[in-house]
């Protein structure tokens, strides 16, 4: 791997094969991938009938330009808009999450006419842009720490009447990956900034599709958005994204002469993926049991912290769980990661950006085999001391 820019470290392993929650080397070997890919695969890797979705769009066609009619991408945005509860909204499709939050961030500022967002200080949103970014000038951070100690201090101190939107992030982001906000915070922010005229914006990249065991992670604290990210879990590991808008924000969008194109925008393929990963999660029961096994699975890692002292904290819903250890203690992130993958497991632990690498991930597709989580709680208590 001489040619590959070093944008973030890689591992020895080179995986030539996929098949459900399974990885499979050059050499032979199985492994279990509990970070579904990038997080992406929620039905595992080469569904049959994402694939066969794939294959026969293929031979339709895969890419148009942006200006030709899409009957099918129209199809697709049905398809989502509908799950996200606002049917008679609009959507556009585009090729990573990080895209579809910056488009949201800048939808929201042109709608609302104010440039200043909330969000929460551990939030990652996106891998560019200002939602990357997230300069001072333009961002008001909330850290929930601080509003647990002294909740009316910390709102006060918004000046919710500049406020364009609130860019909420389900199940947080870097060290406090896995930990949802509390409810009453993220109610009052979201109530307050709409009551200034400002807009609710969803990041769904990570926790949509049934990732928390419902279909969207803010369907957790019993909120409607005005504009929704999507990405990773609506393609299945195919690039696919889309940014959904309310009604009325999208018609004020388009009034203002927004204009936004980019090469792969309603890509036909990506479409075609979309579509086919909405039906069979829906049909197959997976986010119903997501819940069930995510619930499960928690249960079980709570035990091993009764037992295992360095386990400082374990938190998540449904199929996104966090392990987080004890950083002075005798075992931290990266050794049990490696530890694990001697194992035939693969599990995420990030030194730059997850806590010093004492946060374990655990995000497995919503198809992984039961054995294979069993598995993985029997070798944990066998390696931990």
């Amino acid at each position: 791997m001489d040619h590959l820019l070093r944008c973030h470290p890689i591992t020895g392993d080179n995986f030539v094969r996929g098949e459900n929650c399974d990885l499979f080397d050059d050499q032979g070997r199985r492994f279990v991938d509990l970070e579904s890919g990038s997080w992406a695969a929620v039905l595992g890797h080469s569904h049959p009938r994402v694939n066969a979705a794939l294959k026969a769009q293929l031979d339709r066609v895969m890419h148009l330009g942006v200006r030709w009619p899409n009957h099918l991408a129209e199809e697709a945005a049905v398809a989502v808009l509908g799950l996200v509860g606002e049917p008679d909204g609009k959507c556009t499709f585009l090729s990573s999450g990080s895209e579809a939050v910056e488009f949201g961030v800048q939808a929201a500022r042109r709608v609302s006419g104010r440039p200043l967002l909330v969000t929460f200080a551990n939030s990652y949103l996106a891998a560019f842009g200002s939602a990357g970014a997230k300069p001072a000038a333009e961002w008001c951070l909330i850290d929930p720490l601080e509003w647990a100690a002294d909740p009316e201090r910390c709102l006060a101190a918004i000046p919710f009447e500049q406020v364009g939107g609130f860019v909420f992030e389900p199940g947080g982001g870097g060290p406090t990956f896995g930990r949802f906000p509390a409810g009453a915070l993220v109610r009052a922010v979201a109530e307050r900034v709409r009551a200034a005229g400002g807009l609710l914006v969803v990041n769904e990249v990570t926790t949509g599709l049934g990732r928390t065991g419902r279909w969207f992670g803010y369907q957790h604290y019993g909120l409607q958005p005005d504009i929704v990210a999507l990405g990773k879990g609506l393609g299945n590991g195919y690039p696919i994204s889309a940014t959904t808008f309310r009604r009325e924000v999208a018609e004020a969008l388009e009034r203002s002469g927004c204009h936004h194109a980019q090469s792969h925008q309603n890509n036909p393929l990506g479409c075609a993926v979309a579509l086919e990963v909405i039906e069979t999660l829906r049909e197959g029961g997976w986010i119903e049991r997501a819940e069930r096994l995510g619930a499960w699975l928690l249960g079980e890692l709570q035990r091993l912290k009764a037992r295992h002292g360095c386990i400082r904290d374990v938190r998540g819903r449904g199929l996104l769980l966090v392990l987080e250890l004890d950083p002075a203690g005798p075992c931290t992130g990266t050794p049990l990661q490696a530890a694990l993958r001697e194992r035939g497991f693969l599990v995420g632990c990030y030194p730059a950006g997850y806590a010093a690498g004492t946060g374990v991930r655990v995000d497995p597709s919503l198809t992984v085999e039961e054995q294979d989580l069993a598995r993985l709680v029997a070798c944990l208590d066998e390696i931990l001391p």
